[in-house]
């Protein structure tokens, strides 16, 4: 729920994607003004800005200097470069009914439903930001401590530092709240008539503290020797998957990429697939598992010959013990093509993911594949998604796949039009790489 607070929040006051959000309440102290962070991978389905938290806030890493000059008087006072207050308010209430009428020889299958959700927030917000002349202004008094043990892990991985110069905070504790109930018939006229109906409903809320973080922004740092400086120009001056507006052109470059980062996965032989699968299935199931995983994975990326592969889960065990005494170009390799995979899975919604472990169960998956990629290639296209669902031979799997389309934001009825390509680019990667594996039995 974190999460969908601080994309609406980011993109309310910034709707060009900027201004990035926080998306775990427990890390949002490691984003705050002056704290170093590091940028993640790009993606198709994720192109906007996204960071990773360190332990680290930009004085930690700066040999000592005057105390007038140093990095924490940068901070905003109540001069009139302080804190600028806003308030964000809304209340969603919606209510859709609809059925979808799929013929399939010799039966005819009637899917019916009514859902409502109801949104409710209203958080007051402060702005506050270091200017960045005066942060610049900075590196003529106070240098790079070359020797600090974490740049010169940065500078052997060759990774990109960035420094928080701006914060959206909440200036008072503020409530969300969410509801959802849903009504859902199915019938199926086959050679004789069943029918069945089933409802359900789930509510949520969250309170945010005051001063929490809920977006930021950030400038690179350029370091040599002990010098330092700002990159004033962005490494992407926009997200690569809205190159020329070709739908096709997009999913080629998509399909491209996620045979790239994936193909490792169908190349396991029985024994590391078995260990590969169970470790995916069961993030799949917990969302903590799968937060885990994906830091695992990328302290593997990060720093390969000193990372520590332990875990109190005994679905992730076997595979960071078999990670661990893999080779180098082995380790490297496999890691990759299971961290994007976790990245496609973060992307996509907890109830998205039980679907997704159900068709791989069902072994439909490269059905659906077939199916999200041609929705993808008609994007801009008049289509209509329902048709689609004809490929499948049996109700539970159109009813599946129907599913997993509609939390990814397809209308089943109309045009396929205004789709969002992130979205579906995720759920297309995650196909993909559960294709790659032989899933085998829970």
């Amino acid at each position: 729920m974190f999460k969908k607070i601080t994309q609406k929040v980011a993109k309310q006051m910034d709707p060009t994607g900027d201004l990035v959000p926080v998306h775990s309440i427990s890390d949002q102290d490691h984003f705050r003004l002056l704290c170093l962070v590091r940028r993640k991978r790009k993606t198709r389905f994720h192109p906007f800005p996204s960071y990773r938290r360190t332990e680290y806030r930009f004085h930690d890493v700066l040999l000592p200097g005057q105390e007038e000059n140093c990095a924490e008087s940068l901070l905003p006072s109540t001069d009139s470069h302080g804190p600028r207050e806003f308030t964000t308010t809304g209340s969603i209430r919606d209510r859709v009914d609809g059925t979808l009428s799929i013929p399939i020889d010799p039966a005819e299958v009637e899917l019916g439903g009514a859902a409502s959700t109801s949104k409710q927030w209203h958080i007051k917000l402060e702005k506050k930001h270091i200017l960045v002349p005066k942060l610049e202004a900075l590196k003529e008094e106070r240098k790079i401590n070359t020797k600090h043990t974490f740049i010169e892990q940065l500078r052997k991985a060759r990774q990109n530092l960035y420094v928080i110069h701006e914060t959206i905070e909440t200036s008072e504790e503020a409530r969300y709240e969410e509801s959802t109930e849903a009504e859902a018939k199915f019938m199926a006229q086959l050679y004789a008539k069943f029918s069945a109906k089933g409802t359900t409903g789930s509510k949520q809320s969250i309170t945010i503290p005051r001063g929490c973080t809920l977006a930021f922004r950030a400038i690179q740092l350029t370091i040599e020797d002990a010098a330092w400086g700002l990159n004033h120009l962005p490494e992407h001056k926009q997200p690569t998957f809205v190159a020329d507006g070709s739908a096709h052109r997009e999913v080629e470059a998509l399909e491209k990429e996620v045979k790239e980062k994936c193909g490792v996965l169908s190349q396991l032989d029985d024994e590391l697939n078995v260990i590969v699968v169970k470790s995916i299935k069961a993030v799949m199931r917990d969302r903590n598992l799968l937060e885990e995983l994906t830091e695992k994975m990328e302290t593997i990326l990060d720093d390969p010959e000193n990372c520590e592969l332990t875990t109190q889960s005994p679905d992730l065990a076997a595979l960071l013990s078999t990670l661990k005494a893999s080779a180098r170009c082995d380790l490297l390799g496999l890691t990759e093509a299971i961290s994007y995979t976790l990245d496609a899975f973060n992307e996509l919604t907890e109830a998205q993911l039980l679907l997704l472990l159900e068709s791989w169960d069902e072994k439909i998956v490269p059905q659906q594949l077939k199916v999200v990629r041609s929705i993808l290639q008609q994007n801009r296209e008049s289509s209509n998604a329902a048709g689609l669902l004809s490929s499948f031979s049996e109700q539970q799997q159109q009813h599946l796949t129907a599913a997993e389309l509609e939390l990814s934001g397809v209308q089943l009825q109309g045009n396929c039009k205004e789709l969002s390509f992130p979205s579906l680019a995720a759920l297309y990667a995650a196909l993909h790489a559960l294709h790659c594996l032989h899933c085998t039995a829970p």
